[in-house]
């Protein structure tokens, strides 16, 4: 299994990722801020940093949503996504692999 770190000591499984999301362009949308504040009210929003957050990755865990608002770029957690440095596979079609 493959896993993502998307910052701070924070790794998600690459198989869980639903989304990640630019949280600047995200935040315009009225139905993305609207999801955002009911995952918020259920508790399923997990800030891996202290600062002011840049991306947004949606996880689906054991059949529950689960929200990380990450320091990182969506563009750089999408980057470590799509190429996986030390075996220079694609992380996306390992999963669908295994």
């Amino acid at each position: 299994m493959m896993y993502l770190h998307i910052g701070g000591e924070y790794v998600v499984p690459a198989g869980d990722i639903v989304a990640i999301l630019d949280l600047d362009n995200a935040s315009t949308s009225p139905i993305t801020r609207e999801y955002l504040r009911r995952v918020q009210k259920e508790d399923r929003v997990v800030s891996v940093t202290e600062e002011l957050p840049r991306s947004v990755v949606v996880c689906r865990e054991q059949g529950e949503e689960r929200v990380y608002l990450s320091l990182l770029s969506s563009a750089t957690l999408y980057k470590r996504a799509e190429a996986d440095v030390f075996a220079g596979e694609n992380l996306w079609e390992k999963e669908e692999r295994a």
